[in-house]
């Protein structure tokens, strides 16, 4: 079976889009790489970085609800995404891109 991205728990549409820009096209797919290599891949890629995003992937893949990330869990979370964010995510080339899409140039991604 080829169930959808969005087929995974508080995943939609949206989320589903992004990571069929990335090459990932099923839930399948996304479990076998994981959370933190899908949402490196996302970084990578030139996606803006959004903590929220990465722990409803997280939960999402271990079969729970978005809000059910609390406390020391979060946290955790939170300092395994900033190390991520500063690694994988060129701020440069975000900031450029921001520019440009101001200027009306390019439609920065999401």
């Amino acid at each position: 079976m080829n169930d959808p991205v969005s087929a995974i728990r508080n995943l939609g549409p949206a989320s589903e889009q992004q990571y069929a820009d990335i090459g990932i096209n099923s839930a399948a797919a996304l479990r076998e790489i994981g959370a933190d290599e899908a949402y490196r891949r996302r970084l990578r890629a030139g996606h803006r970085p959004h903590f929220i995003s990465y722990y409803v992937l997280v939960m999402g893949l271990q079969g729970r609800p978005w809000n059910d990330c609390k406390g020391a869990e979060k946290a955790a979370l939170r300092a395994k995404f900033d190390a991520m964010k500063d690694a994988a995510h060129d701020k440069g080339r975000f900031e450029l891109e921001t520019a440009l899409d101001r200027i009306g140039v390019i439609k920065r991604p999401d």
